[in-house]
């Protein structure tokens, strides 16, 4: 069978199934599976495969039909122009996360701050964390998350963008760590923040990401409120907090913000589709 042959007959499969994206998906599956590049599947485009390497292609497409996604059946996914390792078991980065680190950005910049030190709350992957260090050579961080999947993730990141000397990790939850002597000029975080009464969440995101990533108690609130308390001693001045968030709970996160009589200024900033994303707090000096 002709690479054309398979690249085909699985773009047209998954329109069958109503896959939204067919051609990205095809597309990065079976480069993948047979470990080339997304541009080569069309330079290579008459290229005869072996029938093991259709085997391989077979399995990955049937696996995306069961609603799998892409990024763990080929174990990474982009994130702010890099591509991270991603562990079946870990939350998936997803594009609104990337405000977190376009604010800690600009806010670094803008403050002209010289050695960053990043705390990252629930890191997941160490997306967040780490694509700032990717910007900013100066900056430092630490990763906190208790599930032992995601410590592993973590590690395998530092690991292939050559981090180890920068990032310290710390497999706890956020409740048992000890910041009293920590201080960090940006605390940052996506953590559980879905209802789990929420009607509108994905099947397959139920399905196959984590429980202990998705959601929270007290309407997703808990965790929202409960790290930006308990974290907020280590905030330098100046300094920023920024949660990503639920689009229904930005009102109550603002006030929750407010109550902590600590910020200068409180805002929200919205993703592309226009949608509350992120809550954030800066402490000026």
């Amino acid at each position: 069978m002709l690479l054309k042959e398979v690249l085909t007959k699985s773009i047209q499969f998954f329109k069958e199934k109503q896959i939204e994206s067919h051609r990205l998906d095809a597309e990065l599956l079976i480069a993948h599976a047979l470990k080339m590049e997304r541009i080569s599947l069309y330079v290579k485009y008459e290229q005869p495969l072996s029938d093991a390497e259709v085997q391989v292609c077979r399995e990955y497409v049937r696996r995306r039909s069961l609603g799998e996604p892409v990024a763990y059946i080929i174990e990474e996914k982009g994130f702010f122009g890099h591509v991270f390792k991603v562990l079946p078991g870990v939350l998936i980065p997803r594009p609104e996360t990337e405000h977190l680190v376009e604010e800690a950005l600009a806010f670094i910049e803008a403050h002209k701050i010289e050695n960053p030190r990043i705390l990252d709350l629930g890191a997941g992957t160490g997306c967040v964390g780490l694509s700032l260090l990717k910007l900013i050579p100066s900056a430092t961080l630490m990763c906190v998350d208790k599930s032992e999947k995601s410590i592993q993730n973590i590690h395998l990141n530092i690991k292939k963008l050559g981090f180890d000397d920068r990032v310290e990790v710390f497999p706890a939850a956020v409740e048992d760590l000890d910041l009293s002597n920590q201080k960090f000029d940006c605390i940052l975080s996506n953590p559980p923040y879905i209802d789990k009464n929420d009607p509108d969440i994905e099947p397959n995101v139920i399905k196959f990401e984590p429980e202990i990533a998705l959601f929270a108690e007290n309407n997703g609130l808990l965790f929202l409120k409960n790290w930006s308390k308990l974290s907020l001693g280590s905030l330098n001045k100046p300094g920023l907090m920024a949660f990503e968030m639920g689009h229904l709970q930005g009102s109550e996160m603002t006030d929750h913000f407010g109550s902590l009589k600590v910020f200068t200024e409180v805002s929200i900033i919205k993703d592309l589709s226009g949608k509350d994303r992120i809550i954030k707090g800066i402490i000026y000096g």
